[in-house]
């Protein structure tokens, strides 16, 4: 006897569930897309024409939903911007806007597209998810009306989200996220009068969710990790890469490691402007990633996750970050400290002009030491140790501290700083800690051709990174990036 259509969808449903239940891992996709960009417009376009432009980007995403269904994914993340791009003004992308409900009203859009106004941007990716039996994590625009009587209501009547939605197997509205700490060109919309913390269960763990910017700041990215325990953060993004600190998987990476969750970080690609670098991470280093500077394809990722990191025989130890370099004295000074900006905040820096030895540089109230040994010293490539510990404030203001080793882009000490993407100098050893004032602290270690170094690399309870390969890949840079939430 055939099973009907919805009988069929149930028993796949708990199928995919009691696979689910019945591990302790499960299959993760993101899916890096080469968005296809509207026309600059001066005037909005007209709905049917917004949504004609949605649609060809949701048939490349439909495509990578399906594969990662076909590979046993149970979960895929998909880009912010990935439906329509970044070419707005606050008037141009209302007619890409859909409102979108609270998940509380449970609604699967696939099934029942008529209960609220139209939404068929919803409705197609609640079907994707449905139709795979996969959760879909999306980037779209919620458009919410509002009037007078709220003064903070915005003069044209309604105020803009940039909003992540995710649908479960169902295809059912499960978790709704209006981004709260908006880059500075995102004059297109609005922030939320709270931060959110949002949160969802699903059979294979704990999840939480949050945008790009968002991930530099206490709320919500630390509430979720620390407060509310998710075992795995959702994150849309686009990313635009800034060396030596913030390349996308550099920066991802380091924060699953420094917060000890699974991160699923899903970029858009947009060579021009440096946006590549999505991957799969777990706290104890990278599953899969992919950074293409290249070419303009896109990719998608799929690994494999422990449900609960932190009761993984793998997950890190807890670190003390400042306990062994407040233990030691600091190595002996050779006065040859000089200053060099790294992305528009001044350092200090001393260079290793030896073959190997103990290095100490200070800034304000933070002390960072190295040990290392180059597997022969070049006189072409010049490294540097550098500290900062101060208020960045360019495209946003927030306290750092920040310990490096860092390959220099000549041997003109006044390059020391400025983006680095290829090296030939290996070590042989290398250890560098802190006296950092903050426990939030991201270890990043950066090889040649922007590589990561997963499972080459250790985090020491005491606070020390170091090498556990002899020797490294050549080395771009080795960094601990604390950012000090407590003084913002």
């Amino acid at each position: 006897m055939l099973l009907s259509q919805p009988l069929l969808h149930a028993a796949v449903f708990a199928l995919t569930v009691l696979q689910a239940l019945a591990s302790n891992t499960f299959i993760a996709a993101v899916y890096e897309h080469a968005v296809i960009l509207p026309n600059a417009a001066i005037k909005p376009v007209s709905p049917d024409d917004a949504l004609a432009l949605m649609n060809s980007n949701m048939d490349v995403l439909e495509g990578a939903i399906k594969e990662a269904s076909q590979q046993g994914a149970h979960i895929i993340v998909t880009p912010e911007d990935g439906i329509y791009g970044w070419r707005f003004t606050r008037e141009t992308i209302y007619p890409y806007l859909e409102d979108i409900p609270d998940p509380a009203v449970d609604w699967i859009p696939c099934t029942d597209p008529t209960r609220f106004a139209p939404a068929p941007v919803q409705e197609r990716l609640s079907c994707m998810a449905r139709n795979n039996s996969i959760y879909v994590v999306a980037n779209i625009g919620d458009k919410k009306p509002c009037n007078s009587s709220d003064p903070s209501c915005p003069k044209d009547g309604r105020y803009q989200y940039n909003t992540d939605v995710v649908f479960d197997p169902e295809g059912k509205l499960v978790a709704r996220y209006h981004k709260y700490n908006l880059f500075i060109p995102e004059t297109q919309f609005n922030y939320p009068k709270e931060p959110e913390a949002i949160t969802f269960e699903t059979p294979f763990g704990k999840f939480g969710i949050f945008t790009c910017f968002d991930i530099l700041f206490h709320e919500p990215a630390v509430v979720l990790v620390s407060k509310l325990q998710v075992d795995t953060v959702l994150f849309p993004t686009a990313w635009m890469n800034v060396l030596p600190f913030l390349t996308a998987v550099e920066f991802h990476s380091a924060w699953a490691m420094g917060m000890g969750v699974n991160f699923l970080a899903a970029n858009t690609h947009h060579t021009s402007i440096s946006m590549t670098g999505s991957g799969i991470y777990a706290p104890d280093g990278a599953r899969a990633y992919y950074y293409n500077m290249k070419t303009e394809d896109g990719r998608l990722l799929v690994a494999e996750l422990d449900s609960h990191p932190r009761l993984s025989a793998a997950f890190p130890p807890a670190v003390n970050w400042s306990s062994y370099a407040l233990s030691v004295e600091r190595f002996p000074s050779i006065d040859n400290d000089f200053g060099g900006l790294v992305f528009h905040d001044w350092f200090t820096f001393t260079e290793l002009t030896k073959p190997e030895g103990n290095r100490t540089v200070c800034q304000k109230d933070l002390c960072c030491h190295l040990s290392y040994k180059m597997a022969g010293k070049r006189e072409d490539e010049v490294y540097v140790l550098g500290a900062f510990d101060g208020l960045h404030v360019v495209e946003g203001q927030y306290y750092l501290q920040i310990c490096t080793l860092l390959k220099c882009k000549s041997t003109d000490l006044e390059t020391c700083g400025q983006p680095v993407e290829m090296a030939q100098t290996k070590f042989e050893m290398f250890s560098l800690s802190g006296t950092f004032g903050t426990n939030y602290v991201f270890p990043e270690v950066l090889y040649s051709g922007v590589q990561l170094a997963p499972g080459e690399v250790e985090v020491l309870s005491d606070g020390r990174l170091i090498s556990k390969t002899r020797p490294t890949k050549p080395v771009v840079t080795v960094t601990l990036f604390g950012r000090w939430y407590e003084k913002d």
